[in-house]
């Protein structure tokens, strides 16, 4: 092979692998993306005058996927767009959207990914209110250890 074609096609692979992106997304990528993409889902039907009357059953979510409290939210917020009371609201394109992403993110961590995430939290009050208390397990070590 000539130096000056070995070059080129060096050249060629390198730049395909830049452009390329890099490596397929893991579990964990497509379910931060996937939550982030809810979130401001979320916030555009909330925002939207013509989706703000649905949103009003929405109940309040703010995605971790790092708390273990997500999967039963998931499916609740699941539950409730799947039986909204109105049915202009459930044909609404935004409404299906977000019926689809939020179906795809429970079966993302609730199967697919299931023993490749890691929950770092159980605070169910934080995907409620979106304020979390970081040091809750450190109280309760603290409390265990005093009762000893």
């Amino acid at each position: 092979m000539r130096p000056g074609l070995a070059a080129a096609c060096a050249l060629c692979l390198l730049a395909c692998v830049r452009f390329s992106g890099g490596a397929p997304p893991t579990c964990y990528s497509r379910a931060l993306g996937l939550g982030r993409e809810i979130m401001a889902l979320l916030d555009r039907i909330h925002g939207s005058h013509r989706t703000k009357a649905c949103a009003e059953v929405l109940p309040p979510i703010f995605l971790d996927i790092h708390n273990s409290c997500v999967t039963a939210k998931l499916r609740d917020l699941l539950y409730v767009l799947l039986n909204h009371r109105s049915q202009a609201c459930r044909q609404r394109p935004r409404m299906m959207l977000l019926k689809r992403k939020v179906h795809n993110l429970h079966v993302i961590i609730g199967r697919v990914c299931h023993r490749d995430l890691v929950f770092f939290t159980d605070d169910c009050e934080a995907i409620d209110t979106g304020h979390s208390s970081p040091h809750l397990w450190e109280d309760r070590l603290q409390l265990l250890q005093e009762e000893r």
